[in-house]
């Protein structure tokens, strides 16, 4: 397997995190954990072989945050190194996951990254053949990237989480059921 960087080798699974990705050919996985993240799972079924990369913003200047962590950076990087192992671009078929809205009562942005994903790759002509995105719940995501098999595990039952609401300080010190 092929590391971050496109140059260390990786054996068994390897877990990636915000603003990573992955690239091989063994049967060893690939996995994430996501929540209004997204992961796109690339794999060319002909070179046999894929990547998964994990973004966290659909945009961004990359201050604060590796320029990764933004899904139009995230997506070249994970093509670019997938040709550079042999894929070729029209070969290429996608797997989306994540996006989910994690915290109700705050903009949601895990709707706008899977929008990002969607676009991304319908603009770039990139066959997507399967997506898991949106909902309420956490996923783990596991990548085979020799053969393309992807699958998913719902994390807790979480659901959607209500911001708790303050409570106004009571007045003179007494509190009022």
């Amino acid at each position: 397997m092929i590391g971050v960087d496109s140059k260390v080798p990786l054996e068994g699974a390897y877990h990636i995190s915000q603003g990573e990705f992955a690239v091989g050919r063994e049967q060893s996985s690939i996995s994430t954990i996501l929540g209004s993240c997204i992961a796109t799972c690339l794999h060319d079924p002909v070179a046999r072989v894929g990547g998964m990369n994990h973004f966290l913003l659909p945009e961004g200047t990359g201050t604060g945050a590796p320029a990764a962590s933004f899904g139009i950076n995230a997506m070249e990087l994970l093509i670019n190194a997938l040709i550079k192992a042999g894929a070729q671009r029209g070969r290429m078929q996608a797997k989306v996951f994540g996006g989910a809205r994690m915290v109700a009562g705050l903009s949601d942005i895990g709707a706008k990254n899977a929008q990002f994903v969607l676009d991304f790759l319908d603009k770039e002509g990139l066959h997507c053949v399967g997506q898991s995105l949106g909902g309420t719940e956490a996923r783990r995501v596991q990548f085979w990237p020799g053969d393309g098999r992807a699958r998913q595990k719902l994390v807790g039952n979480a659901g959607l989480q209500e911001k708790p609401s303050l409570r106004p300080a009571p007045a003179n010190g007494v509190e009022l059921f």
